[in-house]
C-alpha cells in the first residue's frame, strides 16, 4: 500500500477531491492531512473522511526536524500539496526524493514563484492579457514553483473573465487531474522500484 500525506494550508476543496477518489483505492491509502492554520476548513474535511489531522508550527516544520519523524511514524512514502503555502525544507526534500507533488493554478514556469498563490495568480494572468491559462502539477524542490513538470492542463481566458471566475474555471481543472495524476505518478514509481529490485 502507497501511503501518502496531504500538506494544506485552507479550504480543502482539493483535499477532499483526492480523499473522495482514492477511498477504498486497492494501492494508494492517504494517511494524514496537515495543515499549517489553526481555523482551516481542511480540518473539517479529514474529519468528514475520518483521516487524523495535525497542526504544524512554522518553527518545527521550517528550522526544527520538518516533522519527519510523524511522517515516518505514519510509513508515509509520499507528500502531496494542496495549495499549502509555506516552503518544503530540505529535510523533506531529501526524504522523499522525486516523492513530493505539488498542485499550481497556472501554466509554470509563468505567474510562479514565492508570492504568486490564489487570486493573485489569477490577476497576474488577466493583467499579462494572456488568452488561455490552467494547471501544472510538477515535482517539489528546494524553490517555489520550480521542480519538474508532471502534467499540465490548460483552459480558455475569456474576454470578460474576473480572478474569481477564471479561478474557478482553474480550480475544475484541478478537482478533475489532481488525484489521477497523483494515482499514475506514485503507482508507476512503485512499478519501476519493484522492476528494479
Amino acid at each position: 500500500m502507497i501511503r501518502l500525506a496531504i500538506l494544506a494550508s485552507g479550504g480543502g476543496s482539493n483535499a477532499d477531491a483526492i480523499l473522495r477518489y482514492f477511498s477504498g483505492h486497492p494501492q494508494i491509502q492517504i494517511v494524514l492531512i496537515a495543515c499549517n492554520r489553526e481555523a482551516a476548513i481542511v480540518y473539517q474535511v479529514a474529519e468528514y473522511h475520518c483521516v487524523e489531522s495535525i497542526q504544524l508550527s512554522r518553527e518545527r516544520f521550517q528550522a526544527g526536524d520538518g516533522y519527519l519523524p510523524v511522517f515516518q511514524d505514519k510509513q508515509v512514502s509520499g507528500l502531496i500539496l494542496a495549495g499549502f503555502l509555506w516552503k518544503i525544507p530540505s529535510v523533506l526534500i531529501e526524504a522523499f526524493p522525486d516523492r513530493i507533488l505539488n498542485i499550481h493554478p497556472a501554466l509554470l514556469p509563468k505567474f510562479g514563484g514565492q508570492g504568486m498563490y490564489g487570486l493573485r495568480v489569477h490577476e497576474a494572468v488577466l493583467a499579462a492579457h494572456e488568452t488561455e491559462s490552467g494547471i501544472t502539477i510538477h515535482r517539489v524542490d528546494e524553490h517555489y514553483d520550480n521542480g519538474d513538470v508532471v502534467f499540465q492542463a490548460h483552459c480558455p481566458v475569456n474576454p470578460h473573465d474576473t480572478p474569481n471566475s477564471l479561478a474557478q474555471r482553474v480550480l475544475q481543472l484541478e478537482h478533475q487531474h489532481y488525484p489521477p495524476t497523483i494515482e499514475n505518478y506514485f503507482t508507476q514509481q512503485t512499478n519501476s522500484e519493484l522492476t528494479l529490485n
